[in-house]
């Protein structure tokens, strides 16, 4: 009776934890997309008057050049969606690909590919990827995806190693072995469907990870360069006005916290549901 009393509150808050983060994200990858066919304004455009607040005309706003805020957050969120796909995309190949191979190494290798694992996740992400673009000599989007895929990889390496290390201990992989399946066949059908949901859900948490840390380059400007608005020069720009004109810093701060935190909720509830649906099957 108890078990039945908990169990319904604790479904019925990650259901609300899942969906506020569908909805919160879903907001952002929508005038993401949509900026791809239409924004209210050309990026360039000095529409309004210099630092004008929020109107019918211009929904957030205008900054210091009378450059229409809401636009500019439309091409922010562009940025920031395509920034967190492509570093969790290169991020994830790359610690996938090594995280397998530090699992099947021998002894002496995989204790020190761990030991790389560890020493790299030491060094904060936005510190790598500040690295990596001083030594491209070059701030642009591309380098800045490059830097935090780069920066990400070792944890998803270390979770790898560590997920398929427990599939590689299991009973149905030595009968696979034993029936002559090559290693590659077991990588593909056995070890990447059983840690690729769980592998997910800290994908996720590495996409909210690479938004802040794009958002941290471009704010240093080192991230995407001009005429690209991402949100992090939007705040960089507007912080000599902050106390004349706040929205020009509210706004994108918002966005960026309403995706983040929406990011997180949806890592939350996927969370929630693979530890149901692995209770249940037990």
């Amino acid at each position: 009776m108890s078990v039945a009393g908990t169990a319904g509150p604790r479904r019925s808050r990650g259901g609300a934890t899942y969906i506020l983060g569908l909805i919160l994200v879903g907001i952002i990858v929508a005038a993401g997309l949509v900026s791809f066919a239409w924004t209210p304004y050309a990026l360039s455009d000095m529409a309004g008057s210099r630092l004008e607040p929020p109107s019918a005309a211009h929904w957030a706003g205008t900054d210091r050049l009378g450059r229409d805020l809401f636009t500019q957050l439309m091409i922010g969120a562009r940025i920031a969606l395509v920034v967190g796909c492509g570093a969790v995309a290169i991020g994830g190949a790359i610690g996938v690909v090594t995280g397998i191979l530090a699992a099947f190494a021998t002894r002496f290798a995989d204790d020190a590919l761990a030991a790389v694992f560890d020493i790299l996740i030491a060094f904060p992400t936005l510190l790598i990827a500040m690295l990596v673009v001083a030594a491209r000599e070059e701030a642009s989007l591309g380098t800045a995806i490059l830097a935090l895929g780069i920066g990400l990889s070792p944890i998803v390496g270390r979770i790898t190693r560590i997920l398929t290390k427990q599939v590689l201990g299991q009973d149905y992989i030595t009968a696979a072995r034993v029936s002559g399946t090559s290693w590659g066949a077991i990588v593909i059908f056995h070890i990447l469907p059983n840690i690729v949901p769980f592998l997910g859900v800290n994908l996720a948490l590495q996409f909210g990870l690479a938004i802040m840390a794009e958002a941290s380059l471009s704010y240093l400007g080192l991230g995407a360069p001009p005429p690209n608005a991402s949100w992090g020069r939007m705040l960089q720009e507007a912080q000599s006005t902050v106390y004349t004109a706040p929205w020009g810093a509210v706004f994108p701060g918002l966005a960026l916290f309403a995706l983040v935190i929406g990011i997180n909720l949806l890592a939350d509830g996927l969370r929630d549901r693979l530890g149901r649906s692995g209770r249940d099957a037990g």
